[in-house]
């Protein structure tokens, strides 16, 4: 059986604008159950907080948010299923919250990072997504032809991600995944999209700082 070919994603940074999770957290804290939740770390905000009452906030995060998209992911994703390519999200976003951003832009399969729960409550408990680690098992576990294969993100997590394909591009990389592409010379295409400018660079190693 030939493998597919796919195009795997990073959401947050990459096809987001922003980042779901803190858009999700900054929804949560403008209702009063949660006016009185600091805003530290998202696991503990997340702790012994209802899931049905979650899931009630991530609906409206989504229905607001997945319009702010990069027009060049969104054009790719677009272009990709045109090709009849499998859309793969992997990202470090909570599973509640990459789950309806799939449904909502048509993504086949997502892996994001897994909140635990517990009687209808969350734990604080988290399997992670975001760390090349957590990606990289993923991708082990991915039938596609990684040859033939694309792949988009942002940074250093996604590296091993746009290492593992034959078409891999970086999305407004930070200085570290930049660095970390000319270093490793991975021939990977650069994207920059700045108010709906798109750039393209071809020679990374000439740098951008």
């Amino acid at each position: 059986m030939n493998r597919p070919i796919a195009a795997i994603f990073d959401i947050d940074g990459t096809i987001f604008r922003d980042s779901l999770l803190l858009k999700h957290m900054e929804k949560c804290v403008s209702y009063d159950d949660y006016l009185y939740i600091a805003a530290t770390l998202y696991t503990k905000y997340i702790a012994d907080k209802d899931v049905l009452d979650i899931d009630f906030v991530a609906k409206k995060v989504i229905e607001k948010e997945s319009k702010k998209l990069y027009r060049y992911t969104r054009d790719r994703i677009k272009w990709h299923k045109e090709q009849g390519h499998q859309i793969i999200f992997i990202s470090g976003s909570p599973d509640f919250l990459v789950s309806k951003m799939a449904e909502k832009l048509g993504a086949d399969i997502w892996y994001a990072t897994n909140y635990l729960q517990l009687d209808s409550k969350y734990t604080g408990e988290v399997i992670p997504m975001w760390d090349s680690a957590s990606k990289l098992q993923v991708l082990k576990n991915l039938f596609i032809d990684f040859e033939k294969s694309y792949a988009y993100g942002d940074t250093t997590g996604d590296f091993t991600m746009l290492q593992s394909v034959g078409f891999p591009t970086a999305i407004n990389p930070n200085k570290k995944l930049l660095d970390k592409i000319i270093q490793e010379k991975l021939d990977c295409k650069i994207i920059i999209e700045r108010k709906d400018v798109i750039y393209k660079l071809d020679e990374v190693n000439h740098g951008i700082y």
